[in-house]
């Protein structure tokens, strides 16, 4: 059975469009095979922000295996766990102040260890976790930059470049904005989010689940959000 880990990060809980579209895209994979989905809701348990007992404890163990992730270490070393253990990653995520929330950042920062998630070498940064699907979905009460109008997006860039450093290079990205401007630009984010979760099951399709005996749904059907998005929330 695969195991699906869901990092949701929005403040607004079941109201969040971000993480509403991440549960319509397991819900989808759901039809198809059979999931285990471990739920990261960084919202009601924030991870603990680096401080120096953290920052000298995670350098000292960088020469040693896993096991010495104790102590302030032990949260960190459940959080790298889990992203070890699932064979695909949904990130669902407002934009906060042009980037990743708070409780985001400080989950890149429990998450992303040298000796853990990524090794030191004489040509940089190198990746020790097996690249493995990963999902984003972005949330943004006003319009991104796409037409220079808009506000720029530092989260996008951000968490590709610190997903790769952990070796997680296959990501697919859906951006949702303009979600405070009314039932027009709602519409257009459901339809978004509806054709994006079809491409993405069609992409699974292509590369059926081993080992298991359900067919998979057809790829072309949208997946309708249910309940629809709301205004305002990301």
């Amino acid at each position: 059975m695969r195991t699906v880990l869901h990092v949701s990060a929005s403040p607004n809980g079941e109201a969040s469009t971000s993480r509403a579209t991440g549960a319509a895209l397991i819900e989808r994979m759901r039809q198809r095979e059979t999931l285990r989905v471990v739920e990261r809701d960084l919202a009601r348990r924030p991870p603990p922000l680096v401080d120096g007992a953290f920052a000298h404890a995670s350098l000292a163990a960088e020469s040693t295996d896993a096991a010495s992730d104790t102590g302030v270490l032990a949260f960190s070393a459940s959080l790298i766990a889990e992203l070890q253990a699932a064979d695909r990653i949904v990130i669902s995520t407002p934009m906060h102040n042009f980037t990743v929330p708070a409780t985001l950042k400080a989950w890149i920062d429990q998450i992303l260890r040298p000796g853990r998630t990524f090794a030191r070498t004489p040509e940089g940064k190198k990746g020790l976790l097996a690249s493995r699907p990963v999902y984003l979905i972005v949330g943004s009460g006003g319009p991104l930059d796409d037409d220079g109008k808009g506000q720029p997006d530092f989260l996008t860039p951000y968490l590709r470049h610190a997903l790769a450093t952990a070796g997680l290079h296959d990501l697919s990205v859906l951006r949702l904005d303009n979600l405070r401007r009314g039932p027009a630009y709602l519409e257009r984010a459901q339809a978004l989010a509806d054709a994006w979760i079809a491409q993405q099951i069609a992409a699974l399709s292509l590369n059926p689940p081993a080992l298991t005996a359900q067919k998979s749904a057809p790829s072309g059907i949208p997946c309708p959000i249910d309940p629809p998005l709301r205004p305002g929330i990301a």
